[in-house]
């Protein structure tokens, strides 16, 4: 693999891309239409479930109202905790969306009619947070087994962190760059090889010295450049006209948005080895970005999708890319603690790369 046939496919597709002004307006007009539509329109109204219950009581009743509460469906319980401190951690790290701290002096406290449990809620996302609402609102005692009447329920307080305005904008926004650059990166690059084919290029790439994989690489590498300014429109109109906070490191935040923009160019390739027309191309990006965006989390919380649903979620970068995002922006989390999705996209983004390739010396022989 020599470097400078990577620059000189590179230096290619560069020329190319300044020539058409159509895919140059669509690469900034895209990203920005979009915010701007998406931004304002979406606020979704729906839960998400995954929970944990630090009970420093440890008492009969407390014991009680941990059941009544995981009885009622709306929260599950998926992590241990000892404190509100490891719930905050757990929080942070979107292991869970819901924390329930109940306090030693839980009796006294429900005696005396003071507030006797604490929900603490991920305010990331506005729907978790009128889930967390609904699990207050409900008469709990913790004595019957079961829902209580008003007067005899346990006083319930909800903390919401990280987005205690419940601004939709605020969840929507770090989303949005995920929808924008799965699109654009998927697209652009599905038609990479078939736009060869169509000009007549393909088959003077052929007899040239240039490898499969250098020449995927070199198609490549100019489309990483436009994801990151991609990136950089939406976070710069997410925080001047949504007001989006950026609690992390703006390195975690293009550090994610780099591990998307080369799983979806991969993706794409893939797809160009397929298609045999420009049109083809289009229509088999798009057919793959609708459930990426109904799938991940980004509309709908992806908790309470079926499990079926939730299996195909997880294939798809969006998915893991929504978490990093939020994670980073929202709840100033690092790249390291949320390294299962990390993983996870440099394992899709190798396995679409290596199949990109090998079909691409197929169609060749």
């Amino acid at each position: 693999m020599k470097i400078a046939r990577i620059f000189a496919v590179m230096m290619k597709e560069l020329r190319q891309m300044r020539r058409d002004r159509m895919t140059v307006a669509m690469m900034i007009g895209i990203p920005t239409i979009q915010l701007m539509l998406f931004g304002f329109a979406i606020n979704p109204d729906v839960r998400n479930l995954p929970a944990a219950i630090a009970d420093m009581a440890d008492t009969a009743g407390s014991r009680a109202l941990v059941q009544d509460m995981l009885a009622t469906g709306v929260v599950r319980q998926v992590a241990p905790a000892r404190t509100p401190q490891e719930l905050q951690t757990l929080l942070k790290r979107g292991t869970i969306k819901i924390g329930i701290a109940i306090p030693q002096d839980y009796e006294r406290r429900k005696i005396d009619g003071r507030e006797a449990v604490q929900v603490i809620v991920d305010g990331s996302d506005t729907t978790v947070q009128a889930t967390a609402r609904q699990l207050a609102a409900m008469p709990l005692d913790g004595s019957s087994g079961g829902v209580a009447s008003k007067n005899s329920s346990v006083p319930i307080s909800v903390l919401s962190l990280y987005n205690p305005e419940r601004r939709a904008a605020v969840n929507v926004v770090p989303g949005l760059i995920g929808v924008i650059l799965t699109m654009t990166m998927i697209m652009f690059t599905a038609m990479a090889i078939v736009r060869e084919r169509e000009r007549g290029n393909l088959e003077l790439l052929i007899t040239t010295p240039v490898s499969s994989a250098e020449l995927m690489i070199g198609k490549v590498l100019p489309y990483i450049g436009v994801g990151l300014v991609q990136t950089s429109v939406v976070l710069l109109l997410g925080m001047v006209v949504f007001d989006v906070p950026v609690r992390g490191h703006l390195i975690d935040v293009y550090g994610a948005a780099m591990l998307l923009i080369v799983a979806s160019l991969a993706l794409g390739l893939l797809v160009s080895t397929r298609a045999q027309t420009q049109f083809q191309s289009m229509q088999m990006a798009f057919f793959l970005f609708l459930p990426s965006i109904l799938l991940s989390g980004f509309m709908f919380p992806f908790d309470g999708m079926p499990v079926v649903a939730q299996w195909i979620a997880e294939v798809l970068p969006l998915t893991h890319f929504m978490r990093l995002i939020r994670g980073v922006m929202l709840r100033g989390a690092n790249l390291f603690e949320l390294w299962p999705d990390v993983l996870a996209l440099l394992a899709f983004t190798v396995i679409m790369m290596t199949l990109a390739i090998s079909r691409f010396r197929k169609r060749l022989d």
